[in-house]
């Protein structure tokens, strides 16, 4: 059993951009669209209500604006396809850069298994992975911050708590578990990132927060040495 301490890591906006999913499933859709609707700048107006934080509703919202009577069956589909296309995405540089120095990684994600299923796919990365979990196909109760998936990885792992690192980016669900069962928590806050948000409370904020993974080792490196310091008495 190797004991090598393991690295895990979310996927949205952790090791690529949520964006450019988003962007690859609305060009999908646009395509599909074509001759059936007469829309017109659907592409842009999605992005445009992306990028504007308004992200429930999106085809609705621009097909309503462009004037195009839809129905559940219609918008059923385009979510359809949307989540089903196989996106055009690729790994954030420094994440590139990251996995080829090596290392023993793991993934835990949220998010519809299959569209998951199609991002590591496109990605090219599974085989860098020792073991992954996209935490739909456990239960929709399973997704974060359900501890189900850490304990599983640590179960298989047969590691110490503080021998595993969660590194992803929404503090409101992505490290009350982990740091709940004595991981070390880094959170990854691109410029680009779609999750702006506060943590909810101290325990759901990461242990150290960087702006792109070319600063995970060196923070890693400052959890554990603050955790090692001594207290003053």
């Amino acid at each position: 059993m190797n004991t090598s301490p393991m690295i895990v890591f979310d996927l949205d906006d952790t090791l690529f951009l949520e964006r450019d999913f988003a962007i690859s499933g609305f060009r999908a859709v646009a395509e599909w669209l074509k001759g059936r609707s007469g829309t017109s700048h659907f592409v842009e107006q999605c992005i445009d209500a992306f990028d504007s934080g308004h992200r429930s509703l999106i085809f609705d919202r621009v097909l309503e604006a462009q004037g195009v009577t839809c129905d559940d069956t219609l918008i059923n589909t385009m979510v359809y396809i949307y989540r089903h296309h196989r996106p055009r995405i690729s790994l954030a540089p420094d994440a590139a850069r990251f996995l080829a120095n090596g290392g023993r990684f793991a993934i835990i994600s949220d998010g519809h298994a299959a569209t998951q299923a199609l991002k590591l796919e496109s990605l090219r990365i599974a085989s860098l992975f020792e073991y992954i979990i996209l935490t739909d196909s456990l239960g929709r109760k399973f997704w974060k911050p359900s501890k189900r998936a850490f304990q599983m990885i640590q179960d298989w792992s047969a590691l110490q708590p503080g021998e595993l690192t969660y590194v992803a980016d929404n503090p409101t669900k992505d490290f009350i578990s982990p740091r709940s069962l004595g991981w070390l928590t880094v959170r990854v806050a691109r410029a680009e990132r779609v999750h702006r948000v506060d943590p909810p409370s101290p325990e759901h904020e990461a242990h150290a927060v960087i702006p792109h993974l070319d600063l995970l080792h060196q923070a890693l490196e400052l959890i554990r040495a603050s955790a090692s310091a001594p207290r003053p008495h």
